[in-house]
């Protein structure tokens, strides 16, 4: 069933297609009028709605009828519909959602939304699903399309072709459940639990170089340090010419660090 049938309806629509053509499977869908579509050159549901509406045309006369598919729609039913349904059109497949899809129209037309909405009492939705197919019968006694009907009788009865192939008893019982299931509310659909999704793991920061109050005492420090120590270990003959060079390459490293690394900036407290 066409998923787009709310769930009442696919009860009645199963029942309506078992009725019409004896079977309820996926090859019901491809029955025409008289069990005839082994005579068919391909099955119904491989054939275009425009093509199915040509084919139409003959099968009155060859076959008696030109009742085709579950729901067994006559020509003009399907042409009816085709204006009715814009989306519809001559090139889409006679598929079984497609033809659920046309079904549920014909339900909608004969009051099915004002008889699940209690707008409609049973005895009179019974009578219009007769009126559409010749197979139920009616649910009390009324005039027919060609004499006056009993209960049980299909509306068409006196017409030499049709006749009612289920009992009222079972369209009663059919309806009463199509009613408590349209009236049910609908089971949401559960949406899995949201599981927390897990946090990166935060990336360790790198020790920060002790910062010192002030760079400049900081440079001239560690300049001061290394000219002592290479004094004192003799690798150097340091006088004041060769200390100014050194603390000239410190100061000239220093300013290319702190122009060039942000970090270092960082790490002294410089912006």
């Amino acid at each position: 069933m066409d998923n787009t049938v709310p769930p009442g309806a696919a009860i009645l629509l199963d029942f309506i297609r078992e009725t019409e053509v004896g079977r309820s499977d996926r090859a019901s869908y491809d029955v025409i009028y008289g069990h005839n579509q082994g005579k068919l050159p391909q099955p119904l549901t491989t054939m275009t709605y425009g093509e199915i509406v040509d084919a139409q045309k003959g099968w009155s006369k060859r076959f008696g009828s030109s009742a085709a598919g579950g729901y067994q729609f006559m020509r003009a039913t399907l042409i009816d519909l085709s204006k009715a349904i814009p989306s519809t059109s001559g090139t889409d497949l006679f598929t079984p959602d497609l033809q659920d899809r046309l079904g549920y129209k014909l339900l909608v037309r004969r009051g099915y939304p004002e008889f699940i909405t209690g707008k409609m009492n049973l005895v009179e939705f019974g009578e219009r699903l007769a009126q559409e197919w010749a197979s139920l019968p009616v649910l009390a006694p009324t005039q027919g399309g060609k004499l006056r009907v009993r209960r049980g009788q299909s509306y068409y009865a006196g017409d030499g072709l049709n006749k009612a192939l289920v009992k009222p008893e079972k369209v009663e019982a059919v309806l009463k459940d199509v009613l408590e299931a349209a009236r049910r509310p609908h089971e949401p659909v559960e949406e899995p639990e949201a599981r927390p999704v897990p946090l990166p793991a935060p990336k360790p920061r790198a020790k920060p170089v002790r910062k010192s109050g002030r760079f400049w005492t900081w440079l001239l420090t560690a300049g001061g340090t290394i000219v002592t120590g290479l004094k004192e270990l003799n690798l150097v003959a340091l006088d004041w010419r060769v200390q100014i060079a050194i603390l000239v390459v410190i100061v000239v490293f220093a300013v290319y660090a702190i122009t060039s690394m942000p970090a270092v900036r960082g790490a002294l407290g410089l912006k």
